[in-house]
């Protein structure tokens, strides 16, 4: 009666491990049952059926913090939702406020709706995982975070560069911006910013994806591309190129590209009035803020890619891997609100709704066509200066 009962289950984890295309011959011959089938079904339940992909993932890189963890959560959740309540600001006023309707503060609301999108991939996981005494993740949305989280930093850059792009047509072509900066001309800006990413990341995401992987364990607190791809059990060097060239590409090139706007910019002020100056640098600053900063967090967390993750300390990786998914959400709104007159004035005028004409006849320039504040405009004879 024994003997049956041994090799019933001698079958039945030889089928488990077959269908899964694992060798179970030393199993079916040593498996009792009360010894090695729990582990030989665990195993199994880690990989996917058909594939050497692993069904989960788990970060390593969280601690037991104990009672700690609660002050932790408290406080990654009062940031979550100063994102969320300083970024919504930001779309409301630019939505609800026709003046607003211009395409330096569309670009301001895309921003904001940017950070609320690469908020969502990562803080709602993030929280949870604080709390947990397990930190797994299911393979499908390992990687709908990485398509979230990588697509986010894309779109930040994209944002930042059509938004130089005003700037320069604003300050540098005055008299030609309305002709050049249309509603159709600022759709088609935005498609290509969204887009671009998507399908440019879409051939990575694929290539990652179909990957064979050896291991489960992403030393970090949030799934990227490149730890997915060190787990492999084959050749990577296709989507290391792929991945590399992809990198450069979509990083210098809007880089570059800022750089010369701001460079013809810079001559233009020089050879103008003072109080041009000071009018374009008002209206330039705030960009010239959030691009820097999401520069250096960005450089950071590339910073942190290029390092043997398990040889890296946790505060580390904790400080470069969330400054772009943090810091950029925070100061992006509060530069904007703070800087633009016309944000600033909206807002105050919401919370005063007694005196709304008052603030918003303040605030709102008596001709927006000859305003620098909306569309970087002065002197005539500046645009000449820059052909």
């Amino acid at each position: 009666m024994q003997a049956d009962t041994v090799l019933h289950v001698e079958i039945l984890v030889g089928l488990q491990f077959t269908s899964n295309h694992f060798t179970f011959h030393a199993v079916a011959f040593h498996c009792h049952l009360h010894t090695f089938c729990l582990p030989a079904l665990h195993i199994s339940s880690v990989m996917n059926n058909n594939s050497g992909t692993p069904s989960y993932f788990e970060f390593t890189v969280f601690s037991d913090y104990g009672s700690l963890r609660y002050l932790f959560f408290c406080l990654c959740l009062l940031i979550y939702m100063t994102i969320i309540s300083a970024n919504l600001v930001i779309v409301l006023t630019v939505c609800v406020e026709k003046s607003l309707h211009q395409p330096m503060y569309i670009f301001i609301c895309c921003l904001s709706l940017n950070s609320l999108y690469g908020s969502a991939g990562f803080f709602p996981r993030f929280l949870m995982d604080i709390l947990s005494d397990t930190h797994f993740i299911s393979h499908p949305f390992c990687f709908l975070q990485i398509y979230i989280i990588h697509t986010y930093k894309v779109h930040e850059l994209n944002i930042l560069t059509v938004m130089s792009y005003d700037r320069l047509v604003a300050i540098c072509q005055p008299l030609h911006y309305h002709r050049k900066m249309t509603f159709r001309t600022v759709l088609c800006l935005l498609s290509v910013v969204v887009l671009y990413p998507v399908s440019v990341f879409g051939y990575l995401f694929y290539l990652s994806i179909s990957l064979t992987l050896c291991g489960n364990e992403l030393h970090r607190f949030f799934c990227t591309n490149w730890s997915v791809v060190q787990l492999s059990c084959v050749d990577t060097t296709l989507i290391n190129i792929a991945g590399q060239f992809l990198g450069v590409a979509s990083t210098f090139t809007p880089l570059f590209f800022v750089l010369y706007t701001y460079l013809r910019i810079l001559l233009v002020c020089k050879r103008s009035s003072s109080e041009f100056r000071g009018k374009a640098l008002q209206t330039c600053l705030p960009h010239i803020v959030t691009f820097v900063n999401y520069c250096i967090s960005v450089f950071c967390e590339v910073s942190l890619s290029g390092n043997k993750n398990n040889e890296v300390n946790s505060f580390v990786i904790a400080v470069l891997s969330l400054e772009f998914l943090i810091i950029p959400p925070i100061s992006n709104p509060l530069v904007y609100a703070l800087n633009l007159p016309q944000i600033r004035g909206v807002i105050f005028w919401s919370l005063r709704p007694n005196k709304h004409e008052t603030l918003l006849n303040r605030y709102r320039p008596p001709n927006p066509a000859l305003s620098i504040l909306q569309l970087g405009y002065g002197n005539p004879f500046h645009e000449a200066l820059c052909s």
